[in-house]
């Protein structure tokens, strides 16, 4: 994707390539470069909006399950107040129907004494069943009650810490925006001198898709796609355009070896894949490379970092699909990801 700011290619594509070479550690990480912070606050960044929202979906379990709980709670109050309202007018009925007398004056006043009695037994049974009713929803009314303040704490601490994830993740947010206008910085200062990137390997192991093909980017918004036209481009646009922040881990669409990486011209620092198909992959606009010329590459590992590079109107990843590796033979990426699986 061009752009109106002046970059310089004075200093030929192939020796700004061994400049690459030259200038990346041969074995440990440069700690302090910005290339390895920002791989580290985006994985810190991308772990914090993880937990975040793992956290703000529990919350919200707890918060309903308390919901529930208390529905339960309210219903389960209704239903003692209706037994204490049984048990209330038995005991007045009771009373009305001489229940108040002792058992053997009855008997002596009554005219079927038989009958009194069977009465009596039907009287203490309902008695007993009611209370007994009673005191099971006291019991439950009980065990509700425990269990809707439980899922309220629950609901209340998971609030809590999701507001101090919540700041957390503002403050990595901030040093990352930091981090990547260093490294933007250093990636341009480096593609004018004609320097390469010096992009530093983290000490983390590459993290694997476990999958044959993967998307270049993870997270991204698509922009000028293959054979758009406009003054930016001398003829058509030759790949598939994801804008996507600086620093983006950029990772390698399928297996294959680093047949290229190079740095100046319009597609600023940029790696170039040969896989087993015989088809090429071109990962242009970089900020930073994690991989050297002759390196082999796992789908979904990391080759680089997302930039500005060259002839770039903002940050994104130019990715490109080639019949040979020189410039010139493209095809449609699209298609090309979905035939193997992979969708745009």
């Amino acid at each position: 994707m061009p752009s109106p700011r002046p970059r310089s290619t004075a200093v030929p594509v192939v020796l700004c390539a061994l400049a690459v070479l030259a200038a990346r550690p041969s074995s440990s990480p440069d700690p302090g470069g910005p290339a390895e912070e920002v791989a580290r606050l985006y994985e810190a960044a991308a772990d914090a909006a993880r937990q975040y929202e793992d956290g703000r979906r529990a919350a919200e379990e707890q918060r309903a399950k308390a919901r529930r709980y208390e529905e339960r709670l309210d219903r389960q109050r209704v239903r003692s107040a209706a037994l204490h309202e049984d048990l209330g007018r038995l005991a007045r009925a009771q009373y009305r129907g001489g229940g108040g007398l002792p058992l053997a004056a009855g008997m002596v006043l009554a005219d079927d004494p038989d009958a009194l009695m069977r009465g009596q037994r039907i009287a203490h049974r309902t008695d007993l069943a009611v209370d007994k009713a009673v005191t099971e929803s006291r019991r439950a009314e009980e065990r509700l009650g425990a269990d809707q303040a439980e899922a309220t704490a629950a609901w209340k601490a998971l609030e809590k810490r999701n507001a101090r994830l919540a700041e957390l993740k503002k403050e990595i947010e901030a040093d990352l925006r930091t981090a990547r206008s260093r490294l933007e910085g250093r990636a341009d200062a480096s593609v004018t001198a004609g320097s390469g990137p010096g992009a530093a390997r983290t000490g983390a192991p590459e993290r694997r898709s476990g999958r044959t093909w993967v998307l270049p980017v993870e997270s991204y918004e698509l922009s000028a796609s293959f054979g758009s036209g406009g003054a930016r481009w001398a003829h058509r646009h030759t790949g598939q355009d994801f804008a996507v922040p600086v620093g983006t881990p950029v990772r390698a669409v399928g297996a294959g070896s680093v047949v290229a990486v190079s740095c100046g011209g319009p597609f600023g620092i940029q790696v170039v894949l040969r896989h087993a198909d015989g088809y090429y992959t071109q990962y242009a606009h970089l900020a930073s490379v994690a991989v050297d010329q002759g390196d082999r590459a796992g789908a979904g590992q990391r080759i680089g970092q997302s930039g500005s590079t060259g002839n770039s109107t903002g940050p994104h990843l130019h990715f490109e699909v080639r019949v040979t590796p020189e410039p010139g033979s493209a095809v449609d990426p699209v298609p090309w990801l979905s035939r193997r699986g992979v969708s745009v």
